[in-house]
This record gives C-alpha cells, sequence and structure tokens, in this order.
C-alpha cells in the first residue's frame, strides 16, 4: 500500500488535547498517590546522593556488602538525626510560645487602638484582638506535636526503602549500560538525570549551611529566642526555589515583633533580606542554574506545580521532581528536543541574533556561470 492510501493521521490539535487529558489523568493519578511517591522520590534522592562515596569505596577494593553497611548506617544516622532535631525544634518552640502571650495581648491592644483611630467598629476589634492571641497558636503546635508520632510510619518506610535502594545501587551502573546497550537515548537521560540531580543538591546544602550559619548568628546577636531553631528552619527551606526564605522568615519576625516590637521585626526582616534573599533568590539560582540546566522561570514554576501535587515534599523536591520529567518526556525523544530550548537556563549562545551562514565560494577557475534566461 503506497503513501497515499495510507490512514491519515490524527490533526496536531486533536493531538494535543489528547496529551493534555492523558496529563490530567496522570496528575489525578499521583496527587492520590502522593503518601507513597513523596516518600519514595526521597529515598531514591538520598541513595543518588551517596552514589559517588560508594564508587569511591568500591575503587578502594572493599567488600560490597561492607560498602553497604556503611553507607546504610549513614545515611541512617543523618534522617534519625535530622528528624530528631525537627521534633525536638517544635517541642521547644510550642514550650517556649505561651511565654509571650502577654506580649501577644499587650500588642493586640496596641494594634485594636491604633485601628480604632481610622474608624474601625469595636466588634472588629475584638475578633482582631482574639485572632492574635498566641495561646492558641500554641495550643494548635501542641496538637500537631502530639500527631508527630504519625509520621513515623513514613520514617519507617523510608528508612526500609533506604535499605533496599543501597543494596540495590550497587548493580545501578550495569543496569544503566544494558539500558544504554538497547535505548542509548534513556541511559543518557537516566544519567543526566543523575549527574543533574547531585549537582543540584551539592549547591542547596553548601548554600544552605552558609545562610543557616549567618541566620543563627545575626538572630543570637539581635537576641531572637531560639535562634538554632530558626537556623535550622533557614537551611530546610534553602531547598525550596526562590521562596524558601520566606517560610523561614516568619517564625523570627513574629518573634521579634513580640519581645521588641516593630524595631526588632524590622530588623530581623532586614538582616534576612540581606543575607537570605541576595544568597537564595539573586546568587544560588545562577549556580543551580547552571549545575542543571532549568531556567529561574521553570524552577518557580516548578516549585508551585510540584507542591500542589504531592505537598509540602513535593516543594522540596521540586527541581529533582522536574529533572525527572525533562529527562523522562524531553531528553529520551528525539522530536521533543525543542522544548528543551525553553527549559534551559541563558546561555551565552542563546544572546544575539542567528548568525547568517556563509555562502559558498565561487569558483576561481573557469568563466562566471551565466544567469538562465526565462523561455521565450
Amino acid at each position: 500500500m503506497t503513501a497515499a492510501h495510507s490512514e491519515p493521521a490524527l490533526p496536531r490539535g486533536v493531538v494535543v488535547l489528547l496529551g493534555m487529558a492523558a496529563a490530567v489523568i496522570v496528575a489525578a493519578g499521583v496527587q492520590a498517590m502522593a503518601w507513597l511517591i513523596g516518600p519514595a522520590f526521597l529515598a531514591l534522592i538520598i541513595v543518588i546522593a551517596v552514589a559517588p562515596v560508594q564508587r569511591w569505596f568500591q575503587r578502594k577494593g572493599w567488600p560490597r556488602w561492607v560498602i553497604t553497611l556503611v553507607l546504610v548506617l549513614a545515611v541512617y544516622a543523618v534522617v534519625l538525626a535530622l528528624a530528631l532535631t525537627i521534633i525536638a525544634s517544635i517541642a521547644r518552640l510550642a514550650t517556649a510560645l505561651p511565654q509571650y502571650a502577654g506580649q501577644s495581648q499587650n500588642l493586640a491592644s496596641s494594634a485594636a487602638g491604633l485601628l480604632a483611630r481610622f474608624g474601625v467598629g469595636p466588634g472588629e476589634l475584638e475578633h482582631i484582638a482574639q485572632s492574635l492571641d498566641l495561646g492558641k497558636l500554641a495550643g494548635l503546635l501542641g496538637a500537631f506535636l502530639s500527631s508527630v508520632a504519625g509520621l513515623a510510619g513514613n520514617l519507617v518506610f523510608i528508612l526500609a526503602l533506604l535499605l533496599f535502594l543501597a543494596v540495590e545501587t550497587g548493580t545501578a551502573g550495569e543496569r544503566i549500560r544494558l539500558i544504554a546497550a538497547d535505548r542509548p537515548a534513556v541511559g543518557d537521560a537516566l544519567t543526566g538525570f543523575a549527574r543533574g540531580t547531585r549537582q543540584y543538591l551539592i549547591v542547596s546544602t553548601v548554600f544552605g549551611l552558609i545562610v543557616a550559619a549567618l541566620d543563627t548568628v545575626a538572630l543570637a546577636i539581635i537576641g531572637i529566642p531560639l535562634a538554632v531553631t530558626w537556623g535550622l528552619l533557614s537551611f530546610v527551606t534553602n531547598y525550596i526555589p526562590n521562596v524558601g526564605f520566606l517560610l523561614g522568615l516568619i517564625p523570627p519576625a513574629l518573634l521579634g515583633l513580640l519581645i521588641g516590637g516593630p524595631a526588632m521585626m524590622t530588623l530581623v526582616i532586614v538582616v534576612y533580606c540581606v543575607l537570605n534573599f541576595v544568597v537564595q533568590s539573586l546568587i544560588q539560582p545562577r549556580f543551580v542554574g547552571d549545575a542543571v540546566g532549568l531556567s529561574v522561570t521553570v524552577t518557580f514554576l516548578a516549585l508551585a506545580f510540584w507542591a500542589w501535587l504531592i505537598g509540602p515534599l513535593g516543594a522540596i523536591l521540586a527541581i529533582p521532581l522536574t529533572l525527572l520529567a525533562k529527562a523522562l518526556l524531553v531528553d529520551i525523544d528525539p522530536g521533543a528536543r525543542w522544548a528543551d530550548a525553553l527549559l534551559r537556563a541563558a546561555s551565552p549562545g542563546m544572546a544575539g541574533p542567528p548568525q547568517p551562514t556563509p555562502a559558498a565560494p565561487l569558483p576561481v577557475d573557469g568563466p562566471l556561470p551565466r544567469p538562465e534566461r526565462a523561455p521565450g
């Protein structure tokens, strides 16, 4: 059968609509399975991060079972230390907040008096004063702390999955080579995903440690309680691209308002803007873009999308999840390589108009070709 008698392809508009419908169905399935996908992907990212250490031990000639045991124990220690630190910080915060109930009431009264000058009625003032009651916030934090035990199931699941993934990591390189032998594009895409994820984790961890140390010292000098807790919070939120420092700013700024009034709160905001905004929103995204090949706009949109799809863990894992989606949807498909130009960070080669292709040189020997004359 010739090409003229072949069945016509679907119109491009229908293909686009079908693809969008399939994407919506997949997104709904991922959102329904977020309780499983989020922790599983987190465990995968941790194993990818420690894979170079495992290869270093292998080059030193260590037995595979010893390497696996050492890595599992090291990863377990880091995960458990981080989880216990977060739980202890929440507990300290829940016990410290009731001490500032009196300051919150005085602040609410001052704010109510200021609003009364602008014509706000007594009913609205009473509602505002009640909403500023710090005791209620302490009660909410206490309830949240009591529900931390519910996270133990996820923690146990992550630790168990880390064990199995760490055992399988020793053969990951051979698996990628087998895939690349049959599907070279898939092998290259998966290798690029792992490399980009490790580079992103290195950049984010280094900048996170710098920002956490600077924030802790600055808050301690200002006199904000629980400075180490807020430094830890700024380290964790550093993995949230672009807007992570805003989430870490709110608690110390509120404590500054309760302790020293608007002046101390303003000082905390200024310090955070100088340290966190400059480092996390101006300097770090350039390094992240160079490391993972994603533009700042794409990282911001990825943050909003994955946070909506998976939850808070999706905000922290937004960049690795985007790299995986790019590897599976763009990098392995030669027909979709054009989308990489929309996702990639700007490079010097993109600047300026395209250079015209030089014309072929005319022959040196012989007469110049005569232009053809129209017939008739």
